[in-house]
């Protein structure tokens, strides 16, 4: 199945567009990001791809004017760069979550499922946009209600309420990001 989806920033400025296709193949995601961060504006396309049970299996980044980052999975938390070189600081991590980026808050809302009724510590790989520095990020995920769950940052104070779809697809994150199409 394919879908589109949009959100813009409740501050202003930023907007994220996916296009989105789930299968028995997987699920593959094609992104561009356009906003400030830092003062600064940036703009960046991604390509992300899962299996079927929404494990990440790659992600490539390309800011423009800046440069690209390409990660590889095995599902299992093992990570390696476009070269195959092993990335160890990486190990353990599960999902991938791009600064800015309020849909990939869905991957780990989809691939836990039913174990969001209980707290739900992660590692992802965190992408800080626009640098492109990649760094290994502990979260929970909380599912509060049937259409919300609670995003914490584990390395920061830092909590937010993520109203999501019947799919599990972010609606609003709380103070930052409103979906207006999708």
């Amino acid at each position: 199945m394919k879908r589109s989806y949009r959100w813009a920033t409740e501050q202003g400025g930023g907007l994220e567009h996916v296009e989105l296709e789930t299968g028995e193949a997987g699920v593959t995601a094609e992104g561009v990001l356009i906003g400030p961060a830092g003062g600064r504006l940036f703009a960046c396309s991604y390509l992300l791809c899962c299996d079927e049970q929404w494990r990440v299996r790659s992600l490539g980044v390309h800011v423009a004017g800046k440069g690209q980052v390409s990660l590889h999975a095995d599902g299992a938390g093992n990570w390696t760069d476009a070269d195959g070189t092993p990335l160890p600081a990486l190990q353990g991590c599960t999902d991938v979550d791009l600064s800015g980026s309020p849909f990939t808050n869905t991957l780990p809302i989809r691939r836990l499922g039913d174990a969001l009724h209980d707290r739900q510590e992660i590692r992802v790989a965190y992408v800080d946009l626009p640098k492109l520095d990649v760094q290994p990020v502990a979260q929970a995920y909380t599912r509060v209600a049937p259409d919300r769950v609670r995003f914490e940052s584990l390395s920061r104070p830092f909590a937010a309420d993520l109203d999501v779809d019947g799919d599990g697809v972010v609606l609003r994150y709380e103070g930052l990001f409103t979906r207006v199409a999708g």
